[in-house]
């Protein structure tokens, strides 16, 4: 996706998301899930209905967490997620997926780094993304 400037829309990948301290201290602070009681069975995965438009699997998402990779901040994988909790719904372990892909959003969009312009989409991503991710965004949007 992109941000947009003063002379338009430009691409956000040279936009570096900085976290200090341990990603999974700040993503439990917002959500309160326990992810290390994830064992990557892959069930989310595998219940994800827009599992192939995304650059990491939602248990790849859980593990770069655990391990502190906090490249998973600049992934599509937690833009794309429209909270449709399937993958909530599917864990054997009970962990609220849908609640740790939001926190991870809120992570970056409190380093004003917005993925989700409406502005900035061309004609092609409109008609293409999913109206569910519309949906998602607006429900984030407007609390």
């Amino acid at each position: 996706m992109a941000t947009e400037t003063e002379g338009g829309c430009q691409d956000s990948a040279d936009k570096h998301i900085v976290v200090s301290g341990k990603l999974i201290d700040e993503l439990e602070g917002l959500c309160e899930e326990d992810v290390f009681g994830c064992y990557q069975c892959g069930t989310c995965a595998a219940g994800c209905p827009f599992m192939d438009e995304m650059d990491l699997t939602v248990d790849e998402v859980l593990r770069y967490v655990i391990l502190d990779k906090k490249e998973v901040l600049e992934s599509k994988t937690i833009w794309l997620c429209a909270s449709c909790f399937a993958c909530a719904e599917r864990c054997p372990r009970d962990i609220n997926i849908t609640k740790i892909m939001e926190a991870l959003r809120q992570i970056v969009l409190r380093q004003n780094i917005d993925e989700t312009d409406l502005e900035c989409l061309t004609d092609e991503e409109k008609r293409s993304i999913p109206q569910m991710a519309f949906v998602s965004l607006f429900r984030k949007n407007i609390g």
